[in-house]
């Protein structure tokens, strides 16, 4: 098995970043695995100038290691244009419940307009990647809210523009209109088990919907990148927050289309797959922490001189190994010492959002 670290170099890390750090680190060292650091830094106008050194200084000094060299995405283009190039040639109607046969045809990746009308030529052919017309504002007018994850389930508009009317189609992409691309989904269920949250089950289209793969100022998009990545570098191991649940399942979707695409020669298979959603911080507002809520980042907590014990311990505390952490106090220990006392069962008895008391945080860290 292979974890790895994923974070996202937007500004310093913050309790939250750490607690599920922690979360990865601890499920692959406890049963001798090597674990990966991935910078995710493919959405460049979010990323901070010098948060990625921070971000590995501040692990190596949590106690938090890696195995072999950092990847950064933004470094990763060509293998996500790759995938593309596979997945833009198949049509939805070849992929089965196990997606299996895939035809793989030619692709331009400088011109997704020739290939796109090719696909929607084809008779009776429903693309299953496809340019999408619509703005944010029209997606939200015409979408039904969801709750936890702010997931939103697009309604559908240029799928049905394809199959209504491809001669549009054809002449809004020769017209040099501004599009993404995404991914159409199939009437199909994906069911996976989390260590966390036991087996879970997403209807594709119901749940999920056909989401971007490729956004239409040109940077791939989260779904894709991090799917790509994980297959590529061979990780099995995956842990992360509990709003990404539903991701999840569209992740394993991606990959398998992937896969059957000829992206990587062989699969593991699904139940060597290990997957591990954790539940959420929430301030007192009950409103899930971010990173600017300064406050809580490693910049504001070292220059008060807070350690790395007491932080690791404040995280072991928040996933449950130090007993129910709402029944108990955050007590200090070090990187090995969690290790020793890690398991899931401890992480699943509370299944429940951390709430974050702001009293006393103050009080545990002395700020």
């Amino acid at each position: 098995m292979t974890g790895r670290f994923a974070p996202t170099p937007s500004g310093r890390m913050h309790i939250g970043n750490v607690y599920a750090m922690l979360g990865a680190w601890l499920s692959a060292r406890k049963t001798g695995d090597s674990i990966r650091l991935r910078i995710e830094d493919i959405d460049e106008p979010r990323v901070v100038p010098g948060a990625a050194e921070t971000m590995m200084h501040d692990l190596g000094w949590l106690g938090l290691d890696w195995d072999g060299e950092p990847v950064f995405q933004s470094a990763r283009h060509t293998l996500y244009q790759e995938a593309l190039n596979l997945l833009t040639n198949l049509n939805i109607d070849e992929i089965s419940d196990t997606i299996s046969t895939i035809g793989i045809g030619s692709y331009d990746s400088d011109s997704y307009g020739t290939t796109a009308n090719n696909t929607i030529n084809a008779p009776g052919a429903t693309p299953l990647i496809y340019p999408c017309f619509c703005s944010r504002a029209d997606i939200r007018a015409a979408s039904a809210p969801q709750e936890g994850d702010r997931f939103t389930v697009y309604p559908g508009t240029c799928h049905r523009l394809i199959a209504n009317d491809p001669q549009r189609v054809k002449q809004r992409l020769a017209s040099g209109d501004r599009h993404s691309l995404r991914i159409a989904t199939t009437d199909t269920t994906i069911a996976f088990h989390d260590e966390v949250f036991g087996n879970q089950h997403y209807n594709l289209a119901q749940d999920i919907g056909d989401t971007i793969v490729r956004r239409s100022d040109g940077i791939y998009s989260y779904q894709l990148a991090v799917t790509v990545d994980d297959l590529d570098m061979g990780i099995t191991d995956i842990v992360r927050g509990r709003d990404l649940l539903r991701s999840n399942a569209l992740q394993i979707y991606i990959r398998k289309a992937l896969i059957a695409a000829g992206f990587q020669s062989s699969e593991p298979a699904d139940a060597a797959i290990s997957y591990a959603h954790l539940p959420l911080i929430d301030n007192a507002a009950g409103q899930r922490l971010a990173k600017r809520e300064r406050s809580l980042d490693l910049g504001i907590l070292t220059a008060h001189g807070v350690t790395a014990q007491q932080i690791i311990g404040y995280c072991a505390w928040l996933l449950g190994l130090q007993g129910n952490p709402e029944h108990t106090k955050p007590q200090p220990m070090n990187a090995a010492e969690a290790l020793g006392e890690f398991s899931w069962s401890a992480v699943r008895a509370n299944t429940s959002d951390r709430v974050l008391d702001q009293a006393e945080f103050n009080a545990y860290f002395g700020l």
